[in-house]
């Protein structure tokens, strides 16, 4: 694709046009050079973007905060559209007509759920390969939504969705803490009466939205817990607190299984956290067949907790 600006000097540099696709899409610099599939640095992106903006003699965005200017607008809707499918269009030059599906979103999903729903999924469409990829950050989910780079993610959904973005709620899981075997506290309550709790609590980042609920929750009941050891898999959580690092913060997966080095602390009066699907646009027909089958896995797996809509 060559686009050509009205000057004397010729087509514009393609990969400055690349780089300033990558920023737009993930909403600046920093967060650009994070998605880019190639090494390069904030410094680099940052030169060449200044060097689009001097030859086109405009300025494309606002850096702090981020926000495109009416130029930067119209550049972007000229170049989104190519850029944006290339990689289907690689997938389809290497692998012919072979249908793919992309998936991201939390770990917990992805290994203990999905794989009973993409065989399934498979069954149905036998020639379908599909891709996952996984993150303890609902941010980086966001992400790869925006950037293409997944057709549809499973992970926490909230009342309002992301803007830009479409979802779908599928089962309601209570949150719980996890402390040691041998940790004398037998329930939440004898935590929330110390009013500041020392213990460290394990949990997922704190700019989740699993966390920030469980805080919001804390501060209507006065309770403080400020020592945080964070990690990004619920796994993590539990086998941080059954090495008696602290209280792990988790979800209620399985009402019957007992983790082995744990005890189960119900959090009644804490809002559950709702598992969904996430997507852009329109969902395809494959991954409209996986949002299906997640919906019917769950209802089979989480019959109390399941969410109609």
């Amino acid at each position: 694709m060559v686009v050509r600006r009205q000057t004397s000097s010729g087509a514009m540099n393609v990969h400055h046009l690349e780089l300033f696709y990558y920023v737009a899409t993930h909403g600046g610099i920093s967060a650009a050079v994070r998605a880019i599939p190639y090494g390069i640095q904030q410094p680099a992106v940052s030169g060449q973007i200044g060097k689009l903006e001097q030859e086109l003699g405009v300025k494309l965005f606002d850096r702090t905060p981020f926000r495109l200017t009416p130029a930067g607008e119209k550049l972007y809707a000229h170049v989104h559209p190519f850029f944006n499918a290339l990689p289907g269009l690689r997938a389809q030059l290497s692998g012919g007509d072979v249908p793919e599906l992309r998936i991201g979103g939390a770990e917990l999903v992805l290994r203990d759920h999905l794989p009973e729903v993409m065989k399934r999924v498979r069954e149905q469409f036998p020639k379908l390969k599909f891709s996952l990829r996984s993150t303890g950050f609902q941010s980086q989910v966001e992400e790869w939504l925006h950037g293409g780079q997944v057709d549809v993610a499973f992970a926490p959904v909230y009342a309002k969705a992301p803007a830009g973005l479409r979802t779908a709620k599928l089962a309601k899981l209570p949150l719980v803490l996890e402390v040691p075997t041998k940790s004398p506290i037998k329930s939440a309550e004898e935590l929330w009466r110390q009013k500041i709790i020392s213990e460290p609590l394990i949990c997922l980042p704190h700019d989740t939205g699993i966390v920030r609920g469980f805080f919001r929750e804390l501060k209507k009941r006065g309770v403080s817990w400020p020592a945080l050891i964070e990690v990004t898999s619920i796994d993590l959580v539990a086998r941080y607190a059954a090495a008696g690092n602290g209280i792990g913060l988790n979800v209620l997966v399985n009402p019957k299984a007992r983790p082995r080095g744990v005890r189960i602390l119900p959090l009644d009066g804490f809002a559950p956290v709702v598992m969904g699907a996430i997507w852009r646009g329109e969902l395809s027909e494959h991954a409209t067949a996986a949002v299906a089958g997640v919906r019917a896995y769950a209802r089979t797996r989480w019959p109390d907790w399941v969410c109609d809509s």
